[in-house]
């Protein structure tokens, strides 16, 4: 009889199951999003699946979604970098000064990646062993001096001119689809080998799981959080290299808002601000839902103001399903300790 009760006092398993139910769609919640966007716009603008309207949203995607998985990594360990926008505008500036004064491709890239990766290290270096609270400040900070930087030195008008080999890798195509393409794939594909091959991927996500604990552990905390922002500063400068050679110019007025973008895709497309939870899948999905929803409403003739709010609510929801997706994870836990009791 005893043993009865016990038995009868156990939570049933039917609500953890469909709570893990619940969970499993939310994950997939942003893919099949997109998806749905495509359907839908595909029947109210015909000529959105064209292979020329294709090409053009991959291309115009390629800088958010290039810098928006630096800003991934970022996010990964509960922080976030402001300064990308400006970051990526000093860094196209910085290339084309080096353009006009050595006349070399290689050292023109590198310039625009030192560039990048300098300003991520100075925002690095300075939250953690600056002991700031967040990298808020920091990243705000650097943010506008690099903005100021890059108007000083380009005298605030555009520096045109880019070698060839940067204008091809930004405007330039491979049997019809965009050089850009190549290079988003070829980052992806070097940090998604470098999250899970590497024992540096696994300590970004103790860092933003539980930094305490991970310190405990013994793991570098202070330079795991450094190399993310170096990254995310990195991916700035590759972005820049993009967006220089698809404008065949260097401006200090690049990358307006471009840290907006980058956070925006990154928790469209799943991430968590927790920290911890997410991969560089999220970061694409959402560069490329931001490129289509734009790209729609161009084709649609919506007002470009319209774009502004329709991001907006799209961040909102994304957010909102980020707490929904918590809150389950919660229920599912304490639902399944309390069967095992």
């Amino acid at each position: 009889m005893i043993g009865q009760d016990n038995t009868l006092a156990k939570p049933s398993a039917e609500p953890a199951a469909a709570l893990a139910i619940w969970l499993k769609l939310l994950s997939a919640g942003p893919i099949a999003i997109l998806l749905a966007l495509i359907v839908v716009l595909s029947i109210a603008a015909p000529n959105f699946l064209t292979p020329r309207n294709i090409s053009n949203i991959l291309a115009q995607t390629a800088v958010i979604a290039v810098v928006a998985m630096g800003q991934h990594l970022v996010i990964l360990t509960r922080g976030i970098d402001l300064s990308v926008g400006s970051n990526l505008a000093l860094a196209t500036v910085l290339g084309a000064l080096t353009w006009h004064t050595t006349g070399s491709d290689i050292l023109t890239v590198l310039a625009m990646l030192a560039s990048g990766a300098g300003v991520g290290a100075i925002n690095g270096m300075f939250y953690t062993f600056g002991r700031l609270p967040h990298p808020f400040i920091i990243t705000l900070a650097t943010l506008s001096i690099a903005k100021g930087t890059a108007l000083q030195l380009a005298d605030g008008r555009a520096i045109p001119g880019m070698p060839d080999a940067i204008k091809f890798l930004g405007g330039g195509s491979v049997l019809g689809v965009p050089a850009s393409f190549f290079v988003v794939l070829g980052v992806a594909g070097l940090i998604l080998l470098m999250a899970r091959r590497m024992v540096w991927g696994r300590w970004i996500y103790a860092v933003g799981g539980k930094p305490e604990a991970a310190l405990r552990m013994g793991i570098p905390v202070r330079g795991v959080l450094i190399s993310t922002y170096v990254m995310a500063g990195l991916c700035a400068g590759v972005g820049a290299v993009l967006l220089a050679g698809r404008t065949d110019a260097g401006s200090p007025l690049f990358g307006n808002l471009l840290e907006l973008d980058t956070i925006a895709a990154v928790i469209i497309g799943g991430a968590s601000f927790l920290g911890g939870r997410g991969h560089i899948g999220h970061a694409l999905v959402g560069a490329v839902m931001i490129g289509v929803i734009r790209n729609a409403l161009n084709l649609l003739n919506v007002d470009i103001f319209f774009q502004l709010i329709a991001i907006g609510v799209v961040i909102v929801l994304a957010v909102e399903a980020d707490v929904l997706r918590t809150y389950l994870e919660g229920r599912v836990r304490t639902l399944r300790a309390a069967r095992l009791q």
